[in-house]
């Protein structure tokens, strides 16, 4: 059962519209194949009435309203009556599984508390809806007061109920808890369905997952991105993962394909971002960073794991860094339908090892612009623009000094500018006046980053010049703007 619409929604600062909650629910149950999925809470708001209104529309209209849920409450009846108007069939009756929760939240006896539930039973069943309950701080109930626990399950093999639904609502299970706890209930009590409700405070949730499983839990309580409160739910596309390639006897039909897609839109919903590390969906998880990756997966897969990002809808990338090797950018430029020689190749993984120095990002889209920069050195350089200081400051005009070496000799003179790259030309323009040589026109001047690039490490100034009447474009390549029109200043330099 996924709850990222009702449980998921408790995340800090999250709340989904009636459309972002009517679109999820097709795509949960339509595409990714989940079982069930918790939709609201009764009673909560005006919006959240037309919201599972909306669900319930389009579910009856599809065979999926028994697959709808609402979690409901011990308070006579009003919650049923709300889900008469919303139109769900199946409610999630929220109860105490501690004793310390009754003793101090409700302040109720066992008793009082089993007959306030066996009324809102009864009268659920004469509405034609079906009975799930919650033990909600079930788990401290297992750890403290054990013989309650076993009271209240007494007490549910009596009654009208299709699930109990046993959440560790603080996230406080080990691993080894949950197995023992499901297995000893389970065994008690093998004609109750049992549904396992975890949480990630100590991010056990996928272990504790893993184990309710191999206990012989009847299901499970998930989330899009292990979105909910604190630290959230378990996640759903690592349980999904887990499961399938960890106990392949247990037959699940979640799709494993459409994982990635409701995870961003999820993410695009809510505003949570998705860590790029995150197991399955992470930006990052399936890109090979260093080049000794990259080489192995050309050399028989020896970097490959059961965790394919084909298996996700999605694809291996290999990132381009001082880390990643020829092996990497090879890879990249197979995609592009690029190739290179061995010397060019080198030339290349030089530049993208600098960029990567500097900490830019660098992306498969910035390849072709970064190998036209490189490889643009067919002329035998004699000038180098060796060092300069821009100065840009409110009220002043800015200004540049500027030092040239031109065929081994030095050169330096500062001017200033409407910018600061009128102020480097102004100062070089000094400097050949005073060589009586002289420069190009400016005759265009267009900046761009790569198309479809999502970098920030690369920008590209390109400079058209008119020289005698002759025209000649030079370009530069830098993660800064001004930088990147004087190193294509540099190159025209060197090629008149």
């Amino acid at each position: 059962m996924d709850t990222t619409l009702r449980d998921g929604e408790q995340t800090s600062g999250v709340s989904f519209t009636a459309s972002e909650k009517l679109t999820l629910a097709k795509l949960l149950l339509d595409e990714l194949k989940v079982d069930r999925i918790e939709v609201a809470s009764a009673r909560v708001s005006k919006g959240e009435l037309q919201a599972v209104q909306q669900i319930t529309d389009w579910a009856r209209k599809n065979g999926y309203v028994d697959k709808v849920e609402v979690l409901t409450f011990t308070d006579g009846g009003v919650s049923l009556k709300w889900m008469e108007k919303a139109g769900a069939k199946s409610q999630n009756l929220l109860t105490k599984g501690s004793l310390n929760h009754l003793k101090y939240q409700l302040k109720k006896t066992p008793s009082a508390h089993f007959k306030d539930i066996a009324k809102i039973f009864k009268s659920a069943e004469k509405k034609g809806i079906i009975n799930n309950i919650y033990l909600e701080d079930w788990s401290n109930g297992m750890r403290n007061s054990k013989k309650y626990v076993f009271q209240f399950l007494d007490f549910l093999a009596t009654q009208p109920v299709k699930r109990v639904l046993l959440p560790d609502t603080l996230g406080i299970l080990t691993y080894q808890e949950t197995g023992d706890y499901l297995s000893e209930i389970i065994a008690r009590y093998p004609d109750l369905h049992i549904d396992f409700h975890g949480h990630n405070d100590y991010d056990l949730g996928v272990a504790n997952i893993m184990e309710a499983v191999k206990a012989g839990c009847n299901g499970l309580h998930l989330t899009v991105n292990g979105m909910g409160e604190r630290a959230g739910n378990a996640p759903m596309a690592s349980a999904i993962a887990v499961i399938n390639d960890f106990l392949p006897e247990v037959n699940i039909k979640v799709n494993e394909k459409a994982l990635f897609k409701v995870s961003k839109l999820v993410s695009a919903f809510t505003g949570v971002g998705i860590p790029a590390n995150k197991p399955i969906v992470g930006d990052s998880v399936f890109t090979q960073t260093a080049g000794i990756h990259a080489d192995g997966d050309s050399k028989n897969n020896l970097y490959f794991s059961d965790l394919m990002p084909e298996r996700f809808g999605r694809k291996r990338k290999y990132a381009l860094g001082k880390m990643s090797g020829k092996a990497n950018i090879q890879k990249n430029l197979q995609e592009l339908g690029l190739t290179l020689n061995d010397e060019d190749l080198k030339k290349v993984t030089a530049r993208i090892i600098e960029l990567g120095d500097k900490k830019e990002r660098v992306t498969k889209e910035d390849l072709p612009y970064i190998i036209s920069d490189v490889l643009d050195t067919d002329f035998h350089q004699k000038v180098f623009v060796k060092s300069y200081v821009l100065t840009h400051a409110k009220g002043l005009q800015p200004s540049t000094t500027l030092s040239l070496e031109i065929n081994g000799k030095l050169y330096e003179e500062n001017a200033s500018g409407d910018g600061q790259y009128d102020a480097f030309i102004n100062a070089l323009r000094k400097i050949y006046k005073s060589l009586k040589l002289t420069l190009p026109k400016l005759v265009d001047y267009a900046v761009r980053i790569p198309p479809g690039s999502s970098s920030d490490a690369l920008c590209e100034t390109i400079i058209t010049w008119d020289l005698d009447g002759k025209e000649l474009v030079s370009r530069g390549l830098d993660s800064d703007q001004t930088v990147s029109a004087i190193k294509a200043t540099e190159k025209m330099l060197n090629i008149i």
